[in-house]
């Protein structure tokens, strides 16, 4: 037995053909279209009897098939009228085992030569494999059920070579339409009487009661064979109908008229019965057959008689299907066009075009001009512009009954229909050969997409489906590239010894993996951005020209651990070693003193917290040694000595001396069980050694004269932790209270007495480190790094002031002004800011953690959602609070006006979105309504017109809703052609080549993205701190683009600003704040 269309994924040779039968059937269950063709072979009776108790073993309720078949003397006689008494004769153990066994056997028996005559006159067969389910025992009931499961077979043309084809659904034909005496009877269905639609010969079904079912469709004819056909035009048609052709008759069919007859009796009988039209069937069936005996050939092929093509409803594309065409067929093309149309639901179809907009005219353009072409477009349109009208509109398409027009097929439906994959997506341009068509206009120019764009998102596939209408894809890399343009804040959260003032003047600090070299003077940055990840620790070289900075280890191999020497003039690096050496990080450096800096150490943060010491101009290890100490703070070389050098961290405190074999002998002042945490090392003038701990006291050790150390002194010098020491050259000692965040001087040449001290307000945080303005001079002015992220610069004498400002926790909240190059931030340490490029224009200490923040259209307004369920709204100019409401009590993760500025919208991590109505100036709101979900929601945009919002849940699914409505939009093919206010949505098929890209790894998450203003660039951020710069629209995998990394961690938030010509990202975890410049490659 041979299914010519089999499907190999859905084959398993090893199964029998029953088993296989099964597993299609239950595929089908699962909303996969699989093509059939007829089989061709000659079926053995006990073949389908296996299959039949096959398949209610299996569960399966019923299963109908019509298999059109050569005569066969090896498995039948050659007389139906002999026939049919012995059918009637087999004996039957009960009524359904006798209907079910009668029902197989009457199906998959090959004809007789009375029957095969009968196929000749026929015009159409139709093979349909159903399945369905009902309740373990329930007895079939009469015909009534059958024909509310089933429906029957529909009349496309009124023609000699007329078409059928049989959908499956509720019948839709009135009883009092049907004459009972005229209804087809069968000898085994003599207990039965069907009072529901009449179907044609071959056309054969049973089914249970309540019964759910998926079709498989094969529709042939003379002209062609429908292989496929999309699921939701399986619809009920009116098939049957005595005013339709007169395909059904009754009576008059004695004598040699009963051909036709469903009996199977050689005379007609005085039964009605399905007659075929008087047509030279015969030659059209024969080549038929030579066709379907083989699998059909591919698009492009060009067998000898057929050929499979695509036809597309040029009206509503999502209505297509694939079709084998006879080209020897003896019926005009244009009659076939017509017949093609009404399958595709296209009342006089006059037209067909390929994808360049060139039209056929006859078979021989399909087999010789055309050949390599496998998808047309039907049209109704005339010459002159008729295909150019169904482009610029496509209205709804309308059912072949009088109802209203039909809606677009759901997610479900469209998710069953197989459509061919083509190599290429060239644009098509859908207009006759007499139009003149431009190819940038898009209102006539598509790129064929015959499928949605599938895309792998953690681990999970999904589909997004094209608008109608695209503008050209191009997939090269944009003109421009990103360069980094200014570094807001300072990283003094999770980091000690972290800023400098070098030669020039200029600070230096580092954010992320930037290098940052700040001139007040000239308020501009520079910035060195060699390191892939994040910089973990800085030291500068005694020279003041050079820096030895070191980085975490990435997840690539590009990003492995390693420290960088380069220069702060040129920013070029000098050296780089430790690539294979390090395991998690480098989590301490420094240089030595006596030899100008030749040596460098390095304190691993791996589990064993190796320590070593390198030649760093040569790259040589000079020796290395496990600490075993967990929590290493930092280390240093002593300024009399640079073999000597000094751990210390959490309960340790060690001096190491390192020998000419390389090895090194160990000094432990502090160990384990001491809970003595010691932060900061310095050195006297005579080198005794001042260290400071996490219990707010100064030590001080000397060595006797065995080399012994001992405590010298200690006194408290903070009510808690102290985090920095720097000691002036005057002798004079600085100290950073990281809790008090006080700043004390103390006189080491009077046994450290306190000479003045002065506290930071509670804004600006505590103590991180301390640096002098003027190294080498006296003045007593000094900058200040904090711990909420801030940079201050003052002295003891008067009061600090602001220099760098960055929010001090957590960072997510980013909106840009809709027609200025001002931005807005909010984050986790209840600040609001608002920036000017390089300036910070205010900033708002509100009471609540902040997520997400918008800009009003206007401009007038800032709207903000917070972690606990509020809004809180602020006036931009001054950044005044104006009001702030309670919507519910689960953070709000995304927030947005609509183009109007009329209603401002906030997603929930509840899955729900809150809907608020704006007055026009802006400043009042008032809950207008609320549309229920369940996933929490992490993205939002407005549709142009204001009816619809997309969003995207924490799973990465794409959610539609209907504002006016209430609800979310169940069916994503309805939205296609949605035009979109914003798109910062992640997931999107306008964005899909961002996913599964083919030049990054596969398994990489976007976490942001943003369209440009002129919508011909996209900007994207993924969950390893990549940022890229795409053109727009994004569809493919193979589009290109050019990226930057300066985040260890995700990028929370990137937004183009109004004039496109920058762009605002955020790191979220890390708080880091950059501007980019996008500037001509």
């Amino acid at each position: 037995m041979k299914l010519a269309a089999y499907p190999y994924e859905a084959h398993n040779p090893s199964l029998s053909l029953s088993q296989n039968l099964i597993r299609l059937i239950d595929g089908s269950r699962a909303r996969v279209q699989f093509p059939f063709t007829p089989l061709r072979s000659c079926v053995h009776r006990a073949i389908a009897l296996e299959v039949r108790s096959s398949l209610c073993a299996a569960g399966s309720e019923g299963i109908a098939a019509t298999i059109e078949s050569p005569a066969s003397s090896s498995c039948r006689s050659d007389s139906g009228a002999d026939e049919a008494p012995n059918r009637r004769s087999q004996p039957h153990r009960n009524p359904q085992t006798r209907r079910s066994s009668s029902l197989l056997r009457n199906s998959l028996e090959v004809p007789t030569t009375t029957t095969t005559s009968r196929l000749r006159r026929r015009r159409s067969t139709v093979l349909s494999i159903a399945t369905s389910t009902a309740t373990t025992g329930r007895r079939r009931s009469s015909a009534a059920s059958t024909a509310a499961t089933l429906s029957a077979a529909s009349n496309l043309r009124r023609r000699s070579s007329a078409t059928t084809l049989l959908s499956l659904g509720e019948a839709d034909v009135a009883e009092d339409e049907v004459d009972e005496d005229e209804l087809p009877l069968d000898d085994d269905y003599e207990d039965n009487s069907y009072d529901g639609e009449a179907l044609p010969y071959g056309a054969d079904q049973h089914f249970g009661e309540h019964c759910s079912h998926e079709a498989f469709v094969v529709l042939m004819s003379d002209s062609f064979e429908v292989i496929s056909l999309p699921a939701d035009m399986m619809q009920p048609a009116s098939y049957g109908k005595k005013s339709i052709n007169q395909w059904y008759t009754s009576g008059g069919a004695a004598g040699g008229g009963g051909g036709a007859s469903r009996v199977g009796a050689s005379g007609g009988g005085g039964l009605g019965g399905w007659q075929s039209r008087s047509s030279p069937a015969v030659a059209s069936l024969s080549r038929k057959a030579s066709i379907n005996d083989e699998v059909p050939a591919a698009a492009g092929a060009k067998p000898s008689s057929g050929r499979v093509i695509r036809i597309v409803n040029n009206l509503d594309h999502t209505v297509q299907c694939r079709v084998l065409l006879n080209l020897r067929t003896s019926q005009p093309f244009e009659e076939v066009l017509e017949d093609l149309g009404q399958v595709l639901k296209m009342n006089g179809a006059k037209r067909m075009f390929t994808v360049s907009g060139q039209e056929v005219r006859s078979f021989s353009q399909l087999r010789n001009e055309f050949a390599d072409v496998d998808t047309f477009y039907l049209s109704t349109g005339t010459a002159g512009g008729g295909m150019a009208a169904a482009i610029m509109g496509s209205p709804a398409r309308r059912s072949r009954s009088r109802g209203p027009p039909a809606a677009v097929a759901s997610d479900d439906v469209a998710g069953r229909q197989r459509r061919a994959r083509s190599k290429s997506r060239p644009r098509a341009l859908y207009a006759p050969d007499s139009e003149v068509v431009r190819v940038n206009d898009y209102s006539v120019v598509e790129v064929l997409r015959e499928e949605p764009a599938r895309v792998t998102i953690r681990g999970l596939r999904r589909s997004f489906y094209p608008p109608s209408h695209l503008p050209p894809v191009d997939n090269t890399p944009p003109d421009k590239k990103l360069a980094l343009e200014w570094v807001y804040g300072y990283r003094g959260t999770d980091t000690r010894r972290n800023l400098w003032v070098l030669p020039s003047g200029e600070l230096l600090y580092y954010v992320a993996a930037v290098a940052v070299l700040y001139d007040r003077e000239e308020n501009a940055q520079r910035h060195y951005v060699g390191h892939t990840e994040d910089i973990t620790c800085m030291e500068v070289h005694p020279s003041r020209e050079l820096v030895a900075s070191g980085q975490r280890a990435g997840r690539h191999r590009k990003a492995q651990p390693h420290v960088r020497i380069w220069s702060t003039e040129t920013l070029l690096t000098l050296y780089v070693f430790g690539m294979t050496e390090f395991q998690m990080g480098v989590s301490a450096l420094a240089f030595s003193q006596l030899n100008g800096g030749s040596y460098v150490l390095v304190v691993d943060a791996g589990r064993e917290a190796i320590l070593s010491v390198w030649q760093w101009q040569w790259g040589h290890l000079l020796g290395k040694v496990a600490t075993l100490q967990e929590d290493l703070t930092g280390a240093a070389f002593h300024p009399l000595d640079d073999n000597l050098l000094i751990t210390h961290g959490k309960g340790h405190l060690t001096f190491w001396n390192r020998r000419k074999d390389g090895f090194f002998e160990r000094t432990d002042i502090i160990k384990p069980p001491s809970r003595t945490h010691v932060t900061s090392v310095q050195f006297e003038q005579d080198g005794d050694v001042v260290t400071a701990d996490s219990d707010g006291f100064i030590t001080v050790y000397s060595v006797d004269a065995d080399g012994a150390y001992f405590i010298r002194m200690e006194f408290e010098a903070h009510n808690k932790g102290i985090s920095s020491l720097v000691m002036l050259s005057e002798g004079t000692l600085l100290s950073g209270g990281e809790k008090d965040r006080k700043i004390a001087a103390w006189d080491s040449l009077q046994n450290y007495k306190r000479i003045t001290d002065t506290k930071l307000p509670e804004s600006a945080g505590g103590v991180r480190s301390i640096y002098p303005q003027r190294p080498g001079r006296n003045d007593g002015n000094i900058y200040v790094g904090t711990t909420r992220n801030n940079i201050l610069e003052g002295s003891l004498q008067r009061r600090f002031n602001q220099v760098v400002f960055g929010h001090g926790r957590q960072l997510w909240g980013l909106a840009v002004h809709p027609d200025d190059e001002v931005f807005a931030t909010a984050g986790h340490d209840k600040n609001i800011a608002l920036w000017r490029r390089h300036k910070l224009l205010w900033t708002t200490q509100v009471g609540f953690e902040c997520i997400c923040i918008a800009f009003h259209p206007f401009g007038v307004a800032l709207a903000a959602g917070s972690s606990e369920g509020h809004l809180l709204v602020l006036a931009a100019d001054t950044g005044a609070a104006v009001a702030t409401l309670r919507v519910c009590g689960s953070p709000l993760s995304c927030i947005g006006y609509n183009p109007t500025g009329e209603m401002v919208a906030m997603g929930s991590q509840n899955g729900s979105i809150y809907l608020f109505r704006v007055s026009r100036d802006g400043f009042s709101y008032k809950k207008s309504n609320k549309i229920r979900g369940t996933q929490p929601l992490v993205q939002l945009d407005w549709s142009s017109d204001s009816r619809f919002l997309q969003t995207v849940t924490q799973d990465y699914d794409l959610v539609f809703w209907d504002v006016k409505a209430l609800s979310s939009e169940k069916s994503p093919l309805i939205m296609k052609d949605v035009k979109w206010y914003t798109h910062n949505c992640t997931v999107g098929y306008m964005v899909s080549g961002m996913w599964n890209n083919r030049y990054y790894p596969l398994t990489t998450v976007v976490t942001t993205s943003s369209r440009s203003a002129a919508h011909d660039m996209l900007v994207s951020g993924d969950a390893e701190g990549y940022l890229r710069l795409f053109r727009y629209p994004c569809t493919s995998a193979k589009s290109e683009y050019v990226e930057e990394k300066v985040y260890s961690s995700l990028v929370a938030c990137a937004r183009f600003l109004y004039n496109d010509q920058n762009v605002v990202t955020v790191g979220g975890t890390d708080a880091a704040l950059m501007l980019w410049e996008l500037v001509d490659e």
